[in-house]
């Protein structure tokens, strides 16, 4: 299918950069990782005593921690509902400084969540609609193009499924905040109350800037497709 000079397929182009940002993001989490996940942290705290140990120093004694049965080490998280942090039997059982630092990324969302902090506000009252949104974006849009030389719904349905798009570019920006801060959240707290010495520092550190990366280019991959978006639909006006 063809529009303008810039069609459907052709426009792909765009999405290259964000899908080499996204590769290379992917790459540096995984050796850090690999690298850190082999490295004990000098206090030999496992991620789930690191993840109690900044709950209560936040007052947050009350909060499980549960262990996740199967699935990838880098499956963990918090669960608002439950008010419960969720760890992997890697995460939970290592003493590594990777292992630490996830524990504690995930305590940082905890306390998002008992400090009432904004953006976990304005996310969690977008995610209905945004997990509707993200569901009939594509097909409005395909529709859009299908119906485009043969009806005149065709472009509101394009239109339409751009807009459900806006909302999932909303989600991934609200959501860069959450992910950052929690990090921040966690280093601040790792340090402030003696959990990382001056050797576990360097790697923490690499080890969080490298998992809120993850969604700096979510993000960008996101704003890549909604420019590509864009581009059929300017090319489909011609």
């Amino acid at each position: 299918m063809y529009y303008g000079g810039m069609g459907y397929y052709s426009s792909m182009i765009v999405l290259i950069p964000a899908m080499i940002f996204t590769m290379i993001v992917q790459g540096r989490i995984k050796r850090a990782y690999s690298r850190y996940s082999q490295v004990e942290n000098s206090r030999r705290l496992t991620g789930a005593q690191a993840a109690r140990m900044m709950l209560d120093a936040n007052g947050l004694s009350g909060v499980p921690i549960n262990i996740l049965n199967g699935g990838d080490d880098l499956n963990n998280y918090f669960d608002p509902r439950s008010n419960s942090v969720n760890l992997s039997q890697a995460v939970y059982h290592t003493d590594s400084i990777a292992a630490m630092c996830i524990a504690c990324h995930e305590v940082g969302h905890a306390i998002q969540h008992a400090t009432n902090y904004a953006p976990v506000r304005i996310r969690n009252g977008i995610v209905p609609l945004v997990n509707l949104t993200s569901t009939f974006s594509w097909p409005l849009i395909m529709l859009g193009l299908i119906f485009s030389t043969s009806s005149r719904y065709g472009s509101l349905l394009f239109n339409l499924g751009a807009l459900c798009f806006v909302f999932v570019i909303l989600f991934h920006l609200v959501t860069l905040p959450v992910e950052l801060n929690a990090s921040n959240r966690a280093l601040k707290q790792m340090t402030s109350i003696g959990m990382v010495s001056d050797f576990d520092y360097s790697g923490s550190r690499k080890v969080l800037h490298a998992a809120a990366m993850t969604y700096v280019a979510a993000l960008a991959t996101a704003v890549a497709s909604l420019i590509r978006i864009l581009l059929i639909r300017g090319s489909n006006d011609r």
